[in-house]
C-alpha cells in the first residue's frame, strides 16, 4: 500500500514541479511517430499480400488447361468456384501467416 502512496505522491509532486508537463510534447511525438511507423508497415504489408495472392491467381489461371474465368463466369461451374475460393482462402492465410511472422 506505502508504493501506491509513494507512487501518487510522486506524480503530484511531478506535477506541480510542472516536470509532467515538459515531458508531455515528447511522450506524444513518440506515440505519433510510433502510430505512422506501424501504419506505414500495415500499409505496406497490406499491398505485398494483395500482389501476392492476385500473383497466386494469375499463375492458377496459367498452370490449368482450361480458363478458369471462363469456367465460373460463362459455364457457370460452382464446384470449380468453391474449389478456388477455398485455394483463395488457403492462399490467403499462408499470406497472413507469413506477414505476422
Amino acid at each position: 500500500m506505502t508504493e501506491i502512496v509513494f507512487y501518487g505522491g510522486l506524480v503530484s509532486a511531478m506535477q506541480r514541479s510542472g516536470v509532467l508537463a515538459q515531458l508531455e510534447p515528447m511522450v506524444s511525438e513518440a506515440r505519433t511517430g510510433l502510430l505512422g511507423y506501424h501504419l506505414a508497415a500495415a500499409a505496406i504489408f497490406s499491398v505485398v499480400g494483395i500482389v501476392v495472392l492476385f500473383l497466386a491467381i494469375f499463375l492458377m489461371e496459367k498452370l490449368t488447361r482450361f480458363s478458369i474465368t471462363k469456367e465460373i463466369v460463362d459455364e457457370h461451374n460452382t464446384a470449380l468456384a468453391i474449389i478456388v475460393g477455398a485455394i483463395v482462402i488457403g492462399i490467403a492465410i499462408i499470406i497472413a501467416a507469413s506477414i505476422l511472422g
